[in-house]
């Protein structure tokens, strides 16, 4: 079974190895700075159509990020 907590884990880890800054990640999805930090601390999980565009952003498989 799938937890939040790997999900959140590969996603702050797939923008940690990005080496793309928080900033730069933000304005690329059109949210707040402070929400990728979130992400990255595991407080925070994208929504649906972010987490699409951030896959997107840093040219990752969706089906990675989801444990599959």
């Amino acid at each position: 079974m799938i937890t939040h907590e790997q999900i959140q884990k590969r996603i702050a880890e797939a923008i940690k190895q990005s080496g793309m800054s928080q900033t730069a990640i933000a304005n690329a999805l059109h949210i707040k700075q402070p929400t990728v930090g979130q992400y990255l601390s595991g407080r925070a999980t994208p929504a649906l159509d972010t987490l699409a565009n951030l896959c997107k952003l840093l040219d990752l498989d969706a089906n990675y990020i989801l444990c599959q």
